[in-house]
């Protein structure tokens, strides 16, 4: 039997989640450092932005919400959406990525994105991640990225382009959240030996993480092109 190691430590026991806080030393030094250029280039920075992103940051990695992340598929699930629908736009609004010319197609980065998310949720990559703290900084970076210059590249472009690659991005989180909702089988060996303690089945959690990304994460893009839609009808309205 494979015997994980996560970054994010042991998955831990019901009763002692919340005492699981992830004090790497690595991690600390590198939001200290992440705070102390925020303050000596905070003329340049959108200040509120880059300052929630720290805190984001830190309570997906140092808090016990990390920790969990490695009992449930669920709580990992969640921590991957909150890197592409709001890690990755306060670090747009922050570094203001939308006002620099960045190459590539907005439709060539909403593939590259969905693609990325895509891969990282394979098995067998999942697993990687799970076991390598090399790959689970590179699967955080990659999804983080990909979906920061996304933003960005939205941002920018007019209203139907924008539109479409926003529901493109649905239709393709929401394929990833129908199939494991509707999998027969528990495809993540990290969590097969972690979740009964928690009163599922693998799964089960597995179906609970799929029915989040089909539903609330898809809502997300929804409502983003719809308020884009609703923007550029408004604009059009005489004076």
């Amino acid at each position: 039997m494979h015997h994980w190691t996560p970054y994010c430590g042991e998955a831990p026991l019901p009763g002692e989640w919340a005492t699981h806080w992830n004090f790497a030393p690595e991690l600390l030094i590198g939001l200290l450092l992440l705070s102390v250029a925020t303050y000596l280039y905070r003329q340049r920075l959108r200040i509120i932005p880059a300052t929630s992103a720290i805190a984001l940051i830190a309570f997906i990695f140092v808090s016990p919400f990390c920790a969990l992340g490695s009992a449930l598929f669920t709580v990992r699930i969640v921590h991957d959406i909150l890197l592409a629908v709001l890690l990755a736009p306060l670090l747009v609004a922050a570094l203001r990525l939308d006002q620099m010319n960045i190459p590539g197609s907005l439709t060539i980065w909403t593939i590259v994105h969905a693609i990325t998310f895509w891969l990282w949720h394979a098995p067998a990559l999942y697993a990687l991640a799970m076991s390598s703290d090399l790959a689970f900084w590179a699967m955080q970076v990659s999804i983080t990225a990909t979906a920061a210059i996304w933003w960005a590249r939205i941002i920018r472009a007019p209203a139907p382009g924008a539109t479409t690659a926003l529901l493109a991005t649905m239709v393709a989180m929401g394929a990833l959240g129908a199939l494991l909702t509707f999998s027969g089988t528990a495809l993540y060996a990290p969590h097969w030996m972690t979740t009964q303690i928690w009163g599922m089945t693998p799964l089960e959690d597995q179906q609970i993480a799929g029915i989040i990304m089909w539903a609330p994460a898809s809502l997300i893009y929804l409502l983003a092109a719809m308020a884009i839609l609703y923007r550029s009808l408004d604009q059009r309205q005489p004076a």
